[in-house]
């Protein structure tokens, strides 16, 4: 019999915390019924634990994006206790515990760098830069799960075109709020903070390519980015930024945190790819909170648009 060391076992693979509390509940529901009936209305009721749970402050959303997915949105609850923000523990379930008072107001993010107009903007003047929409989309964790989210604010180009970037603009470096003071569980992250990102010009200036103010009609929890994030949905889910501070146009490809932490593992690029594994978890197939079963996982997370923008590229090179 082959055993495997805990460190050794991708958390892919590991069984959900939520599947293992409820292992008593499915084996009782499933004495006395059809395996017919135990995969449907059982195999639903086992599937992630939801709550009734209300979103922050009401956000004023103009339309509907024509760019969201029909597909079935994941609970709040859900999406809210089960996510990654290192800088409030490493654990799924630590972000909504210690976040709890983080403090997003007042707030402002410096755009600067290559632009002919930086300003420093309050998180105010930025949902007043264009109208709010709702973007249901879609996520793939590189480490094997995903969500469906509606989302709520405007293509990030909208903010580029009002800062003017410079023809020598290239790339967009962005960063994360830290303090230790508010964030202490970040000093055992294992990462560089605050936490740094990066795009090319033309992947941020591309319409899905969301800076993100609420979610679920609301304002966004403190444990998933609040106030303002970026929402990279053809990306995997640690290119998506949480709780920006500064947004500067560079000329040369800037450091993003998880690529300095393990370049092997995690590629400046980072677009989803069944294609290429991460070397500790395979890409091709994912596992929706909510669902028993996995799914194929599609290329660029099935956001085809974006293909055109890595036309000639070596997707295994520049992962």
């Amino acid at each position: 019999m082959l055993i495997k060391r805990v460190s050794e076992i991708p958390s892919s693979e590991v069984t959900p915390k939520w599947l293992y509390l409820n292992r008593r509940k499915f084996l009782a529901g499933a004495l006395g019924v059809t395996a017919g009936a135990l995969l449907g209305e059982s195999l639903k009721q086992l599937a992630w634990p939801s709550q009734k749970v209300l979103a922050g402050s009401k956000l004023n959303v103009a339309a509907k994006s024509p760019f969201s997915t029909t597909e079935q949105v994941t609970p709040y609850n859900d999406v809210t206790h089960y996510n990654n923000f290192w800088e409030f523990g490493t654990n799924k379930e630590d972000p909504a515990k210690y976040a709890t008072n983080f403090r997003t107001s007042p707030w402002s993010v410096k755009v600067f760098g290559l632009v002919d107009k930086p300003r420093t903007f309050t998180v105010e003047e930025l949902q007043q830069l264009a109208p709010l929409e709702e973007r249901i989309y879609r996520h793939r964790c590189v480490e094997g799960w995903s969500i469906v989210v509606p989302w709520v604010g405007y293509s990030f180009s909208a903010l580029l075109k009002e800062v003017s970037p410079q023809p020598k603009a290239k790339f967009v470096a962005f960063e994360s709020y830290y303090s230790p003071g508010q964030m202490p569980l970040g000093s055992h992250a294992g990462i560089e903070l605050p936490y740094v990102e990066g795009l090319r010009l033309d992947e941020a200036m591309h319409p899905l390519a969301l800076l993100c103010f609420g979610m679920y009609g609301g304002t966004l929890p403190n444990q998933d980015g609040a106030p303002v994030r970026m929402v990279l949905p053809w990306k995997y889910g640690f290119k998506s930024i949480k709780s920006l501070v500064k947004i500067k146009l560079v000329e040369k490809q800037p450091p993003a945190t998880w690529n300095l932490a393990n370049p092997p593992m995690y590629g400046f690029y980072s677009n989803v790819n069944p294609n290429v594994d991460n070397p500790r978890y395979s890409q091709a197939k994912e596992r929706r909170l909510g669902e028993f079963f996995r799914r194929p996982t599609l290329m660029f997370n099935g956001y085809d648009q974006v293909a055109s923008l890595y036309e000639g590229m070596d997707l295994k090179k520049y992962f």
